[in-house]
């Protein structure tokens, strides 16, 4: 764990750098598609690992450990559910490997379940709980600076993580919602309703992270501020998609136009910048250069 506290270095009025994607680029580098990138932290952990130290050395602060689908609910899917606890601890270990020597730090990420609670789906509430709280356990065993639950969309679900990580853990918590709608979420919820709901449960930082445009994500953060006097966690997607002839995702957001809008990003509020699906180590290092120049 990194002696420098993630919460000292934000309330000093330190912008911090968090890293870019972890999926997109695994991809790049030959996981194949519909895989998640988890399954490498066993199979490929010295390519998880060097993931880890290009965005270290293109001037990230923070990275996230490969660990956005470690709950067993998803791992189940692969055939790794009984091995859930070892796959997150081992993310940790590689994220320290890839941290040592560096003042960077290392966030636990949590990502949704991948199930719809009832009445929509057939997912228990206790069973959700349950799932993070095992995760929130493993990371903070691991070592993790602070945890990070990401891409919420269902703010039951997010309470649930929430709590889970509040029961069982004192580290730092930020929680992050995409809108995948423009300025809503998938489930309607809008930034303003997310930090009503949201801010009052013990996280020390909400965030934006995936979402729509880089416009639409900008338009969700000025939502956000206007809503919370919490530090923002802001790490946009490297716009929308289009799929090339070998069935993969492309996103035509150059790191130039990334680094450009950040000087925007601090303004509406950011106090912590990065790129979430499509955004590279150049990517990172374009918002590197815009903060710290």
């Amino acid at each position: 764990m990194n002696t420098e506290g993630f919460l000292d270095r934000v309330s000093s009025g330190q912008v911090l750098v968090a890293d870019g994607a972890t999926g997109t680029n695994l991809q790049q580098r030959g996981l194949a598609a519909g895989k998640p990138g988890e399954v490498w932290v066993f199979e490929h952990p010295e390519e998880v690992k060097r993931l880890h130290s290009d965005f270290i050395a293109a001037g990230a602060d923070i990275i996230l450990t490969c660990t956005f689908g470690g709950t067993s609910i998803r791992l189940a899917q692969e055939g790794l559910g009984e091995r859930t606890v070892e796959l997150n601890r081992r993310a940790v270990e590689l994220a320290h490997e890839a941290v040592q020597g560096t003042h960077v730090l290392v966030a636990g990420s949590l990502g949704p379940v991948g199930q719809m609670l009832k009445p929509l789906g057939t997912l228990e509430e206790k069973d959700c709980y349950q799932a993070y709280a095992e995760q929130v356990v493993a990371l903070d065993a691991g070592g993790v600076d602070f945890l990070l639950i990401e891409t919420q969309f269902d703010l039951v679900e997010a309470s649930l993580a929430v709590e889970a990580a509040r029961d069982l853990s004192t580290l730092p918590l930020v929680c992050s919602f995409s809108y995948d709608r423009g300025t809503r979420t998938m489930m309607g919820v809008r930034p303003s309703k997310m930090a009503q709901s949201i801010s009052d449960l013990g996280v020390d930082m909400l965030g934006i992270n995936c979402g729509r445009s880089l416009q639409d994500n900008l338009e969700a953060l000025k939502e956000l501020k206007e809503g919370t006097d919490l530090p923002i966690w802001f790490k946009p997607n490297a716009g929308l998609p289009t799929v090339d002839e070998k069935g993969q995702a492309v996103y035509d957001v150059t790191p130039d136009d990334m680094g450009a809008l950040v000087v925007d990003w601090i303004a509406a509020g950011a106090s912590v910048v990065g790129g979430c699906c499509g955004s590279t180590p150049e990517h990172i290092r374009q918002i590197a250069q815009a903060v710290k120049r």
